[in-house]
């Protein structure tokens, strides 16, 4: 099973205040913890939102508003990709990790979809298109 962990913004990080140095070292440590098991697919920490655009759609029409966004903590700053046995796992993992920042925050875990969970919809020519696309996405890594 895959999970999105989502790291949740705070006023520090949508402020663009960068973590410290031994913050950036405890997930150094954390992330190797998370190699060596074999559960970190991605991580990666993002710009705050006054950096970022939305892109609306309607229709046919695209509206792009840019940021920052509201509320704060609504907001991500960054997230890993798990793989794991369980959400109970991905759970447990989570505890473990250092305090992404100072005070109080928060991180969300999110099951990613897989090819079964859409079910019949997705049809065999689909299902297929779409490990095609995978496989081709992982040629490029």
């Amino acid at each position: 099973m895959k999970f999105m962990i989502i790291v949740k913004a705070s006023a520090d990080s949508e402020a663009g205040k960068m973590p410290s140095e031994k913050m950036l070292a405890d997930m150094g440590k954390f992330n190797e913890e998370l190699v060596r098991a074999g559960v970190l697919l991605a991580g990666e920490g993002l710009h705050p939102t006054s950096k970022a655009s939305r892109v609306r759609f309607n229709g046919d029409k695209r509206t792009v508003i840019d940021g920052p966004f509201a509320p704060t903590t609504e907001q991500i700053a960054g997230f890993w990709l798990f793989q794991v046995k369980s959400k109970e796992e991905a759970i447990e993992w989570v505890k473990r990790c250092p305090s992404p920042m100072e005070g109080e925050c928060e991180i969300e875990i999110r099951k990613i979809f897989e090819a079964d969970d859409f079910g019949p919809e997705l049809t065999p020519e689909l299902r297929e298109q779409e490990e095609q696309l995978r496989a081709r996405i992982a040629e490029k890594q």
